[in-house]
């Protein structure tokens, strides 16, 4: 049925629900398990005409946010291995959250979405609700939403 699913995750209480379903479904179908972590840029348009923010300052806090997105697909990766699923580790950067899960689905060739139908808010912010909303809406890839 599905040979290669793309899970996104943001860490989130709720994510890991998707994380773990994915992986099941994964195992059931010796399906190859993808997961995906989108790092989101600084918000410097929130800054303009206000206070200066280096650019150092910038790029220290995308790595950390990206050094956690890395923790949190490993993690998904070493769990799946252990239930006998492969699977491989997706960080990228983008604001623009919805196309990015559904463009590396496309390039990773996979045939099923799995996320989560809203994770954090604010600055921190990977999946939300309007997020998931535009992925069901825009994906040619089936999606399978959990709550």
């Amino acid at each position: 049925m599905y040979q290669r699913i793309l899970v996104a995750t943001d860490g989130s209480p709720l994510s890991k629900k998707a994380v773990k379903a994915s992986v099941e479904l994964a195992k059931a179908l010796s399906a190859e398990l993808i997961a995906l972590y989108v790092v989101p840029r600084y918000p410097m348009s929130y800054f303009e005409g206000g206070m200066s923010v280096s650019a150092d300052e910038v790029a220290r806090t995308e790595k950390h946010w990206a050094d956690k997105g890395q923790a949190v697909v490993d993690a998904v990766v070493q769990g799946a291995q252990s239930e006998g699923v492969q699977a491989k580790a997706v960080v990228t950067h983008s604001d623009l959250v919805a196309e990015t899960i559904i463009s590396s689905a496309k390039k990773k060739q996979c045939d099923l979405i799995v996320m989560a139908s809203h994770g954090r808010k604010g600055i921190q912010r990977v999946l939300l609700g309007s997020e998931t909303q535009h992925v069901l809406t825009h994906s040619h890839t089936p999606v399978l939403v959990l709550r």
